[in-house]
């Protein structure tokens, strides 16, 4: 194909935050992973598929397959939608309780609102 550019598995943001490694990043309406640590406004690589394990509000029950969205004001994963602040991040890989303050999520790179 002559207008294949890359297969967006990683592109490159402008790091909207100080950004380290493993970060949720979210730029507009694109959301992915810190692969390195960035200043705010210099260039940083996000992985947008894969499967991360992602810090969860402590409360949430989480059962694998949920949606889950990124709630940038505590930074955490939550099953709780929401707009602008709460961007879809993607789907549980397993289960994680109320206690529990990770979650395996696997990155999906769909609009922010997440699959119908």
């Amino acid at each position: 194909m002559k207008n294949f550019t890359h297969d967006g598995k990683t592109v490159t943001l402008t790091a909207p935050v100080d950004i380290l490694s493993g970060d949720v990043v979210v730029v507009g309406s694109i959301v992915g992973i810190a692969a390195y640590n960035a200043a705010t406004g210099l260039d940083v690589d996000v992985d947008r598929v894969g499967v991360f394990t992602l810090p969860k509000t402590l409360t949430d029950v989480i059962t694998q397959g949920a949606k889950l969205y990124y709630d940038s004001g505590t930074k955490k994963v939550t099953i709780t939608p929401g707009t602008g602040s709460k961007p879809f991040i993607g789907i549980a890989e397993s289960a994680a309780g109320n206690g529990v303050a990770t979650v395996s999520v696997i990155l999906t790179p769909t609009a922010t609102t997440g699959p119908a």
